[in-house]
C-alpha cells in the first residue's frame, strides 16, 4: 500500500507540473511568435528562446524522473554578437524540436494535468468537506459534479460522487502518467540524424583528446630528458670528479662539490617546472581562483579578475581552466596590442564559464597560430564548447565553457 501511495502521489506531482509547464509554454510560444513577425522585437528571441530551453528541461528532468531514463539534449551556444544568436536560435534543430513538443504538450498537459489534480483535489471537497458544512451556508452548497447539496440526502449522494471520484483517481492517474511518460521521449529526446552527430563529435573530440594527450607525453618525455636528465648526469658526474679528488687533494674537491650541488639544484628547478606543467601546486593550494589571480597578477597588460558563484570543482576541470586562462593571457599580452584586459569565472549550473576580454585590435584567428587551437582542442577534451569574437578593430572576447562534472 505504501508504494502505491507514492505511485500515486509522484503521478499527481508530474501531471501538475506538466499542467503548470504546458500553461506557461503558451506565454513562451506568444513570445516567440511575437518576436517572429515583428522586426522591433526580433532582438528579444535569444532571450526568449533561453527561456523556452529552461522550460522544456523541465519537462525532460520530469518525465525522466517518470521513466528512471536521462533524456539528452544538445543546444547550439546563444553566444557572439546579437545577430549570430538569432541565426542560432532559428537555425538550431533542438529548438524546433522544443517548438514541437510544446505544441503537443499545450494541449496534452492541459487535459493530463485536470486529470491529474482536478479529480483528486474533488475528493475531498464531495466526500468530506461538502457533506459535512453544508448546513452552515444558507441555500447549501454546489459540489463538484453539479451536485447541490441542501439536505442530508443530497449529502450523501455527494459523499458517493466523492468515493467514485477517489476510485477514478486512483485508478486513472497513475496510468495517465504512465501514458505520457511513453510518449514524451520520442519528442523530447533528439533524432536519429542529432544522435549520428553527437556521436561523430565525441569520436572526434575522443581524437583529439588522445593527441593532444600524446602531444603531452611527449612533451613531458622531452622535458625530462633534454633537461632534468642531462643535469643529474652532470650531478653524476661532478660527484665522480669530487671523489677522485678527495683521494688525491681534498682542498681542490670543495670546487667540484658546490658545481654539483648547483647543477642538482638546476635539475630541482626544472623537474618542479614540469610538474608544474601536468598540475600546478597552486591549485591544490589556493584553488582556481587564487590560481587564476596569480596568473592575472603576473600578466604584462593592466587585467582584472571577477569570479561569481566559484566553487571547488574536479582537478582536471581546473587545471585545463587554468591553462585555457594562462594560454588566453598570453596570446593577448603577445598579438593583440591591448591596454586593458579583464577575465571571468562563473559556475553556472553543471558548467564552468570563462571569459576572457580584451581591447586590442581585434581579427584573432585560429589560423594565426596564437595558440587558439589549442584551447579549442583542451576544452573540446572535456566535452566543452568555445567561442571567439574578434572583428576588426576589437575588442576580442574568448568564451568557453566546461562541463563541471557535478
Amino acid at each position: 500500500m505504501r508504494a502505491a501511495l507514492l505511485r500515486f502521489g509522484r503521478a499527481v506531482i508530474s501531471l501538475s507540473l506538466g499542467f503548470v509547464t504546458a500553461m506557461a509554454g503558451i506565454v513562451v510560444l506568444c513570445g516567440l511568435l511575437i518576436c517572429a513577425l515583428l522586426v522591433v522585437t526580433l532582438p528579444l528571441l535569444p532571450i526568449v528562446a533561453r527561456a523556452q530551453r529552461r522550460l522544456v528541461e523541465v519537462d525532460r528532468r520530469r518525465i525522466a524522473a517518470r521513466t528512471g531514463t536521462p533524456i539528452p539534449v544538445r543546444y547550439a551556444e546563444l553566444s557572439g554578437p546579437l545577430f549570430q544568436q538569432i541565426i542560432t536560435v532559428i537555425t538550431d534543430p533542438a529548438t524546433r524540436r522544443d517548438l514541437l513538443w510544446q505544441a503537443v504538450h499545450l494541449p496534452a498537459g492541459m487535459v493530463l494535468g485536470m486529470i491529474g489534480f482536478g479529480i483528486p483535489a474533488s475528493v475531498p471537497q464531495n466526500l468530506v468537506i461538502v457533506p459535512l458544512f453544508w448546513w452552515a451556508v444558507p441555500g447549501g452548497v454546489d459540489g463538484s459534479y453539479g451536485v447541490h447539496v441542501d439536505s442530508w440526502p443530497t449529502a450523501a449522494l455527494c459523499a458517493g460522487t466523492g468515493l467514485l471520484a477517489a476510485a477514478l483517481a486512483w485508478f486513472l492517474v497513475p496510468r495517465a502518467a504512465d501514458w505520457e511518460a511513453r510518449w514524451a521521449p520520442n519528442l523530447l529526446a533528439p533524432g536519429r540524424a542529432s544522435l549520428v552527430q553527437r556521436v561523430a563529435e565525441l569520436t572526434a573530440t575522443r581524437a583529439a583528446a588522445l593527441e593532444a594527450h600524446g602531444a603531452e607525453l611527449r612533451r613531458i618525455e622531452r622535458d625530462l630528458h633534454d633537461g632534468t636528465q642531462n643535469r643529474l648526469v652532470a650531478v653524476v658526474m661532478h660527484l665522480g670528479i669530487v671523489e677522485r679528488a678527495l683521494r688525491r687533494d681534498p682542498a681542490v674537491a670543495l670546487s667540484s662539490v658546490l658545481t654539483a650541488q648547483n647543477a642538482a639544484t638546476d635539475a630541482l628547478t626544472e623537474l618542479r617546472e614540469v610538474v608544474r606543467s601536468i598540475y600546478p601546486p597552486v591549485l591544490a593550494d589556493r584553488g582556481l581562483d587564487g590560481a587564476v589571480d596569480a596568473v592575472v597578477a603576473r600578466c604584462p597588460i593592466p587585467c582584472t579578475l571577477t569570479v561569481t558563484d566559484l566553487r571547488r570543482l574536479p582537478a582536471a576541470v581546473e587545471a585545463a581552466a587554468y591553462f585555457v586562462i594562462a594560454e588566453a593571457l598570453t596570446n593577448v599580452a603577445k598579438h593583440s596590442g591591448a591596454e586593458s584586459a579583464q577575465v571571468s569565472l562563473a559556475v553556472r549550473g553543471d558548467h564552468l564559464v570563462i571569459e576572457v576580454r580584451d581591447d586590442g585590435l581585434g581579427g584573432a584567428e585560429e589560423a594565426g597560430g596564437t595558440g587558439l587551437t589549442g584551447i579549442r582542442r583542451r576544452v573540446e577534451a572535456f566535452d566543452g564548447r568555445t567561442t571567439l569574437s574578434s572583428p576588426e578593430g576589437g575588442p576580442t572576447v574568448l568564451g568557453v565553457r566546461l562541463p563541471t562534472g557535478t
